[in-house]
């Protein structure tokens, strides 16, 4: 007997070939987003019952500050990365990874400079801890800045197992920070184990970051780098900017009770920090391939997150207080109070960072520029405007109501973006 195979048979073997693989990477990155949200929760669940909710705040205060710094690095080193060279030749991306993690070991160790002269000028409570992120800030940037690397190749088992070498490192060091019983002894942990696994990453991918040549790499991606800055800069900023008037009107015990809270939606909001790991490589391709489904990869995307973020805090109010205890120590009074709020925005960041994605493959940056500082004006003003009417609660409401409104920016800004592309294909990748 003899087989036949059809023509559409063989059509339907390359896309399931496709699928396959875009099974596999979100898989990686799904593993990978976990291994790092395992790791930031289990650091912010030892400072809070090590700590006690003043101290925790004083954490949370250098750790937004943390994501400052590294939506700077991100957007002038390797946001452009992930746009330009995901899935080129394997010479196009090694030269660009050393240009790239080169920018973000030299934007490391400039604000991080910043940071310690800071944190030495400040003094009391927070100065220390503010002057040991500055010494950790190097290591914590480049780190990041190989998991950008490793999902752009399309690898991203690497980015996992090097987020488990962070890990295993964190282990002994948060227990000689135990013993010092310190916020800056638990940064120093948290930032020292990061830099191990910086480390690490040289000898994954073979490829020692160019500081030389970060001149040269923020003049080739000017185009989009600076945008990104700003955009990530705002983002992140607002965050910052809400911690510390939020410390200011009600006190830092608040900043401590939101972080706590945000800490039991870990998970998620770690895959929304490091979305673009993922989703922007994943969303290139898309548009490379078969442009027209990538509103509908974005929208699946988005809605997943909003979802899993809407169960997942369902699960948490119907948490018995004694579990809450066991995880936030004292903090959990504080924070239990917040859970529907910090659900609320979670959720709306999910479903926009959807659409954000698909700005970001289309390489629309004046777009996405535009969303995010309306997103982010609507973020301050509604966090400060609630704290000062509602206190720590009227500030969660106010940022639940601004996250939801600023998702549906978003969406509009992606759709009209997708129409212009549809009239006038734009092409972002470069192989050189």
């Amino acid at each position: 007997m003899t087989s036949t195979t059809t023509g559409g048979e063989k059509a339907m073997k390359p896309a399931r070939s496709a699928k396959r693989a875009l099974v596999g990477r979100l898989s990686w990155g799904l593993a990978d987003q976990a291994a790092s949200s395992i790791s930031n929760f289990a650091v912010g669940i030892y400072v809070a019952r090590s700590l006690g909710i003043t101290a925790f705040g004083v954490f949370s205060l250098a750790w937004v500050t943390y994501g400052v710094v590294l939506n700077v690095s991100r957007g002038l080193a390797t946001d452009p990365l992930v746009v330009r060279f995901s899935g080129v030749p394997e010479a196009s991306w090694r030269g660009a990874v050393a240009r790239s993690t080169g920018t973000a070991l030299g934007v490391g160790t400039a604000l991080g400079v910043l940071c310690l002269a800071a944190g030495l000028g400040l003094g009391g409570r927070v100065g220390p801890a503010f002057a040991a992120l500055g010494l950790m800030m190097p290591g914590l940037l480049l780190q990041d800045a190989w998991r950008f690397s490793f999902f752009a190749a399309g690898d991203g088992r690497k980015a996992f197992v090097n987020d488990i070498v962070w890990g295993v490192a964190l282990i002994p060091a948060m227990v000689v920070a135990a013993h010092v019983d310190t916020v800056a002894a638990f940064v120093l942990a948290w930032g020292a184990s990061a830099t191990v696994a910086a480390g690490y990453g040289s000898v994954q991918s073979g490829i020692r970051p160019r500081m030389a040549q970060a001149r040269g790499w923020l003049r080739e991606q000017r185009d989009l780098g600076y945008r990104y800055l700003v955009e990530n800069v705002s983002l992140s900023g607002a965050s910052q900017l809400r911690a510390y008037g939020l410390g200011v009107i009600v006190g830092v015990g608040a900043v401590g009770a939101v972080r706590g809270a945000e800490l039991l939606l870990g998970p998620f909001l770690a895959v929304l920090m490091g979305l673009s790991l993922v989703t922007v490589p994943e969303a290139a391709r898309v548009l490379r391939e078969a442009p027209h489904r990538l509103g509908r990869f974005c929208l699946y995307l988005g809605g997943g997150q909003a979802t899993g973020a809407l169960l997942w805090g369902s699960a948490l109010l119907l948490m018995p207080g004694r579990l809450g205890e066991l995880a936030l120590g004292d903090v959990w009074h504080s924070s239990s109070h917040l859970l529907v709020q910090i659900t609320l925005s979670v959720a709306g960041a999910g479903l926009g960072t959807g659409a954000a994605a698909g700005l970001r493959a289309l390489g629309a940056a004046k777009r996405s520029l535009r969303c995010q500082l309306y997103a982010s004006a609507c973020y301050v003003g509604g966090g400060l405007g609630g704290a000062a009417v509602g206190g720590t609660s009227g500030s969660a409401w106010g940022v639940a109501a601004a996250t939801i409104s600023g998702s549906a920016v978003w969406w509009l800004q992606l759709r009209s973006a997708l129409r212009e592309h549809h009239r006038e294909p734009i092409s972002e990748v470069r192989t050189s």
